[in-house]
């Protein structure tokens, strides 16, 4: 046997690139690669970036194939933070692979990779977005005609401690304490400020207060009740395929009706894209997206009000959105366009049709922020700016567009979702033949059993000995 103090040796300095360990790769991201490389993506992204790039000035920069690809492991990893991806890409040979880097080469630290994205602007992460939406409809996985459109809170990346008034500068502790000496406590302790900031209305106001680390987070309540600020991701969600066309990022302080429009004019924008696209690329063949663009939107009652239906019912836009409880009755004087737009959208969703649309919004749109940001790992951004966010997260839910195409090729649209898969299947084909053993055990004791005298003792055993085996197959001991 070999121990551990056998293997101490003092390493070699040189060591040729063929003695260096190298792994298989991982099934899914081979199968990736080969899509991203069918497709053409490291010379799309090269072009596109080519003008942020020095053509010969010092050391070479992060190639852009790498950077996007990396901000991709990140959804399929579910890692928040780019020092977690820069760590994990280090660890793991796949994803040396994936990337493209070769084992004698050193894979990019988290400064190298937050560099880049502050390099290259919003609009080209914009674009590369756009290409995956091309790369799903290649493969008619979207559609464009239905639209669900949601909203969630991201948390930020700064501390409610850490806030400060925008007309002084003062930190919240010194404020109270001004307050304190204003009411004539000359000393006031953490009790004293406390109970003066519980008595206090409007305690935290965005009109008021901001955070000096991200200007553009605002004070929000979460999903599980806590005040934080925050940051909102909104999303519009093909509801035929699940497929998410438009993402945007929006103040946290702003309401579902206000944010509304941005959403879903990006998404009309993208949805037309795709039908240029697919025009001048398949002039012959049947169009698989809507030539017509979005024609329904579907939303939560968040999204209810007379001046937003009426704005989407002159985009030509039906919408389906539940109505919220008002109190008494509504005044409709000098509002009829509203009055019209409210009353249309009201039969619809009572109808069997919008009630099947709201319940498919349910599943498709609530289903994207779960893989996002709960598996996702970006429910709370490591990122300060409005900008910087939005360009990791339109790579990151780009990558979730991409795994619909991975689960349409492999049934699973993560790495770890196709290890369970065949971990199911290999335990399945394991049930079945323990089955089959445990029956035919059976039929031979019953033989048996029917020539000789029946005996207590190898009963027992024979069952025993089939729970043994079932033991055995099932934990691999």
């Amino acid at each position: 046997m070999g121990t551990r103090k056998d293997r101490e040796r003092q390493e070699d300095l040189w060591v040729a690139y063929t003695n260096m360990a190298a792994g298989p790769g991982h099934p899914f991201y081979a199968r990736l690669n080969e899509v991203l490389e069918g497709e053409g993506f490291d010379a799309f992204v090269e072009k596109l970036c080519a003008r942020f790039y020095a053509e010969k000035l010092g050391r070479p920069g992060l190639t852009p194939g790498i950077y996007f690809r990396s901000l991709m492991i990140g959804y399929f990893e579910g890692i928040e933070s780019e020092r977690g991806i820069a760590w994990r890409l280090k660890d793991s040979l796949s994803l040396r692979h994936f990337v493209g880097i070769a084992l004698d080469e050193d894979t990019p630290d988290h400064s190298t990779i937050s560099r880049t994205r502050r390099l290259i602007d919003l609009e080209t992460h914009k674009q590369v977005f756009s290409w995956v939406l091309g790369l799903l409809a290649d493969r008619a996985l979207l559609a464009g005609k239905r639209i669900g459109i949601d909203a969630t809170t991201l948390e930020a990346s700064a501390a409610m401690r850490s806030i400060v008034r925008r007309d002084t500068g003062q930190s919240y502790e010194e404020f109270l304490t001004g307050l304190a000496k204003a009411a004539g406590i000359e000393t006031p302790t953490r009790e004293d400020l406390a109970g003066l900031d519980r008595k206090r209305k409007k305690r935290t106001s965005n009109q008021e207060w901001k955070s000096p680390t991200d200007q553009d987070a605002r004070v929000a309540k979460m999903k599980d009740g806590r005040t934080h600020l925050a940051h909102k991701a909104e999303h519009a969600v093909d509801l035929d395929t699940g497929a998410v066309v438009a993402v945007t990022l929006q103040a946290a302080d702003l309401g579902d009706t206000a944010t509304v429009q941005e959403t879903l004019a990006d998404a009309g924008l993208a949805v037309a894209d795709l039908v240029d696209r697919e025009a001048e690329l398949h002039p012959e063949e049947e169009p698989k997206v809507n030539v017509e663009g979005i024609e329904e939107l579907v939303a939560d009652k968040g999204y209810h009000s007379g001046e937003a239906l009426e704005q989407i019912k002159e985009l030509e836009v039906r919408t389906y959105i539940p109505e919220k409880k008002q109190p008494g009755k509504r005044h409709w004087k000098g509002k009829q366009g509203q009055q019209q737009a409210v009353y249309q959208n009201r039969q619809r969703v009572r109808g069997r049709y919008g009630k099947r649309l709201l319940r498919r919004r349910g599943e498709f749109v609530e289903r994207t922020f779960a893989h996002c940001y709960e598996t996702g790992g970006m429910r709370r951004c490591t990122l300060h700016g409005r900008k910087n966010i939005l360009k990791r997260l339109l790579i990151h839910v780009g990558a979730f567009n991409i795994s619909l195409v991975m689960r349409k090729m492999l049934g699973a649209g993560k790495p770890r979702e196709l290890a369970n898969r065949m971990a199911e299947l290999v335990l399945g084909a394991s049930k079945r033949l323990i089955n089959l053993f445990r029956y035919k055990n059976a039929d031979n004791f019953n033989l048996r059993s029917a020539n000789t005298p029946r005996h207590t003792g190898h009963f027992i055993t024979v069952r025993w000995n089939t729970d043994w085996e079932m033991a055995h197959c099932t934990t691999g001991s």
